[in-house]
């Protein structure tokens, strides 16, 4: 399991690495799993949604769900968290937004804002990599349950995420950017 986690992260978002790690991903599951049955897939994440749902009680239509269905953890606006992240880092909240962009490769990231403002949002990543979401996710409604970090991201990974779409409202000199991070659970994503 712990193997299968590592070659997930590796596989995610390593589009320079992409072949030889895809190589090496078959090779190592295809020696561990010879003969043996695993109740784990070892597919690559799908945007396939779990499902379309009928009409909710707040009367959205074409709801699409990707990942786990959502908790009763308690909403709170994207806009406090904008506002003040280190409050609610390590908390896990249900917010609302609409999607900015995604991962043009993927799928693996969305950006998020709170609806009706042009400001700046937060990056949407999804827990183990367990699910992403259409690369034409840009424009619709996301409500989501995710868990918030704030974190600092390597200068690297910074020009890697700016190369598949995404901005950074404030980079160090150094090329490094702070981040709010939601690390979503389950996304509900509508038009």
């Amino acid at each position: 399991m712990r193997v299968e986690r590592r070659l997930r992260s590796a596989l995610y978002c390593s589009c320079m690495h992409r072949r030889f790690l895809s190589g090496l991903a078959v090779l190592l599951l295809g020696v561990g799993c010879k003969g043996a049955r695993s109740e784990t897939s070892t597919a690559a994440p799908s945007s396939a949604p779990v499902h379309e749902a009928a009409p909710t009680q707040d009367g959205r239509t074409g709801v699409r769900q990707f990942g786990a269905k959502l908790g009763q953890s308690p909403a709170r606006p994207l806009a406090d968290i904008l506002a003040q992240p280190d409050a609610f880092a390590g908390k896990t909240v249900t917010v609302e937004g609409r999607v900015l962009r995604a991962c043009s490769r993927k799928g693996c990231w969305m950006e998020l804002a709170p609806e009706g403002t042009d400001g700046p949002g937060c990056r949407v990543t999804f827990k183990d990599y367990g699910f992403f979401v259409p690369t034409d996710s840009a424009g619709s409604k996301a409500r989501l349950e995710a868990n918030v970090e704030v974190t600092r991201v390597e200068p690297a990974m910074v020009s890697h995420l700016e190369q598949e779409g995404a901005r950074f409202a404030a980079k160090s000199d150094d090329g490094s950017a702070k981040e709010i991070r939601l690390v979503a659970t389950g996304v509900e994503l509508w038009r």
